[in-house]
């Protein structure tokens, strides 16, 4: 190892995977640094817009199903693309294209700013997936090609911490900046993050390449995973509105499916496939990325509902909404350090069954208030229950994920765990719409009756359930008949929204069923397979 401020040799750097100065010995902090920054500009982007989706909604006339397109336009590139993105770092250079992916995203971030419809906004969301599925997979590749083995827990402990930290000022930001001015400076608030991050990857991050570099680029296996999760993803969510015997819906999901297992059967035969199926022999990789499934479906999907719920139903600010997740995040920037060490003190199994148990609490917390609650007396239990729960959770998660393969594999590793978290959260959305419409339609049936709702305001009502809580009243009715509908509109979607959190509870507690099933059981040795890897 070269000391510091002694440029390094040849064998240092073969050593470090790099092929170029500076000295990823003394660069480390710096590459601590653009990891975190560049990934929190994803984090962020993903909170701030279900915090400004009301806002959204309501000045774009758009419906439910329309704003879920714009998460879902979003996170479909991102999970479809992500193991394009560590494939090609792998290839390419991860610094460079970790620098591309978070040039592409910062101009995608002006493109949602200038969007004048949600159409619009949905095209410069899908680009800025494009951008994310380049940057996401690199900066923990970055932290592994630069890390040895015994640092990297405390080195993804500290990403996992402080990338948490800086997600937790762009929920309230962004809510601040759309309560006193507009949705559209939520979107901006990536481009001086992305000028920090670029000037840091220019100066001070080396250059590494994985083991698969000039072996090629899966294309076939890029357009299959986005037509396999785009076919799904546009059925679930249109079904609501379009019925589940419509057509386009019926052929999406048939596209969807049968996508993906050519998908499968390409990446078993292709000489470089984006997602190595060998891979998922090793036990702790295959266990920790079905716990990933699992978990984060349960993560992105109820978390989506819940600033809705807190502005539409609750009448909060997208101020108030935005903090509201603070304490889970700072409770995992407290805790990370601890959190990170957990698989060296008690291996990968311990704290993988621990953490989505309590995970699971958390979530079934959040379906016990109803209309017109206290935040502290009513969400914050849960948030504060399934906090802990992802604190004991992520780092260890992430560490397993990354020592099973070695830094060989570390940019194809990071896109697939990256890539079935962000694929779950798609899917998960896309599902729970479902349930929340069924449940919301039944719920406000039987509420509008209940009301004495006349016929003409609840044939209004029946043109709006597309909005669920941001449904308008029907125009000219008195305070009183205005009063019990707004109560049925907002008790309807919090039964939905209790349904959801249910559900995410579940998938949680199968999560720590298949830890304690698949991790710390494998047969396999990880680098013995990587090594026959392409």
């Amino acid at each position: 190892m070269s000391q510091i401020g002694k440029p390094p040799g040849d064998d240092a750097l073969i050593r470090h995977g790099c092929d170029a100065t500076p000295c990823p010995q003394t660069s480390k902090p710096w590459v601590l640094a653009a990891a975190i920054i560049g990934s929190s500009m994803a984090f962020i982007d993903g909170t701030v817009v279900n915090v400004a989706l009301p806002a959204i909604q309501r000045d774009l006339q758009a419906t439910a199903f329309q704003a879920q397109w714009v998460v879902e336009s979003y996170a479909l590139f991102l999970a479809a693309l992500l193991l394009v993105g560590g494939s090609l770092g792998d290839l390419f250079g991860r610094r460079r294209i970790f620098a591309l992916g978070v040039m592409v995203f910062a101009l995608a971030s002006v493109g949602c700013a200038l969007a004048a419809s949600v159409q619009q906004l949905i095209a410069a969301r899908a680009v800025q997936g494009i951008g994310g599925a380049l940057l996401v997979p690199g900066s923990l590749a970055l932290i592994s090609a630069n890390f040895e083995e015994k640092e990297r827990g405390r080195a993804i402990g500290t990403w996992s911490g402080a990338s948490g930290i800086t997600a937790a000022i762009g929920p309230v930001l962004g809510g601040f900046l759309v309560d006193h001015y507009s949705w559209i400076w939520a979107f901006l608030v990536n481009v001086p993050m992305a000028l920090v991050v670029l000037w840091i990857v220019w100066r001070h991050v080396p250059e590494s390449r994985g083991s698969a570099a000039g072996s090629g680029l899966d294309a076939w296996g890029a357009l299959l995973a986005t037509a396999a999760l785009g076919g799904i993803v546009y059925a679930f969510i249109e079904a609501p509105t379009q019925g589940w015997g419509s057509v386009a819906v019926l052929a999406a999901l048939a596209i969807g499916i049968v996508a993906s297992l050519v998908f499968v059967q390409v990446e078993g035969r292709v000489r470089a496939p984006m997602l190595p199926l060998g891979l998922m022999r090793i036990g702790n990789f295959g266990g920790a990325n079905l716990l990933t499934l699992l978990l984060y479906a349960a993560l992105g999907g109820g978390l989506y509902f819940f600033p809705l719920n807190l502005i539409q139903v609750q009448g909060y600010s997208a101020t108030v909404a935005g903090a509201a997740l603070l304490p889970f995040i700072l409770i995992m920037f407290a805790l990370s350090g601890w959190a990170g060490q957990l698989v060296d003190r008690f291996g990968p199994r311990l704290p993988l069954v621990v953490g989505p148990a309590i995970a699971a609490a958390g979530f079934a917390l959040f379906a016990v208030p109803g209309v017109g609650v206290n935040y502290w007396t009513a969400f914050f239990p849960a948030v504060v229950v399934l906090g802990f729960g992802m604190t004991v959770t992520v780092a260890p998660l992430t560490t397993t994920v990354m020592n099973a393969v070695g830094p060989e594999a570390a940019g194809v590793a990071s896109g697939v765990n990256n890539a079935v978290s962000r694929a779950a959260s798609v899917l998960a959305i896309a599902v729970f719409g479902v349930v929340m419409a069924w449940v919301f339609d039944a719920v406000l049936a039987d509420g509008l009756r209940e009301a004495g709702a006349s016929a003409q305001a609840s044939a209004f009502l029946e043109g709006q359930r597309s909005k669920l809580a941001g449904a308008e009243l029907p125009p000219g009715i008195d305070g009183t008949t205005a009063a019990a509908l707004k109560a049925a509109v907002a008790a309807s979607f919090v039964a939905g929204f209790r349904w959801v959190m249910l559900i995410c509870a579940g998938l949680a507690l199968l999560s720590a069923l298949s830890a304690w099933v698949m991790i710390g059981r494998g047969p396999v040795e990880g680098r013995a397979v990587v090594a026959k890897l392409p």
